[in-house]
């Protein structure tokens, strides 16, 4: 079994129709381009994972996470734990 990535060297490459993505940015952002942008990634070879990149860089990296991780995160960053 080989282990899924946890990243992609740009962003851009899960523009392709394989993967299908629709970026969101939180409706709390500003104009200035100081957020992150998430997309769910519903098709393809990555389908289940949510990628998450800097708005600012948006040809850049993207982290991958599996679901239950992203909102643990969330959680903790709700529950102000850091």
């Amino acid at each position: 079994m080989t282990a899924l990535p946890r990243n992609v060297l740009s962003s851009t490459a899960l523009n392709r129709v394989e993967h299908q993505v629709r970026w969101r940015r939180s409706s709390r952002s500003t104009g200035m381009n100081n957020c992150v942008e998430t997309a769910p990634l519903r098709t393809g070879s990555l389908s289940g994972l949510l990628a998450v990149r800097d708005s600012k860089d948006t040809a850049g990296p993207a982290l991958l996470f599996a679901p239950a991780a992203w909102n643990a995160f969330l959680d903790a960053v709700r529950g102000e734990e850091f």
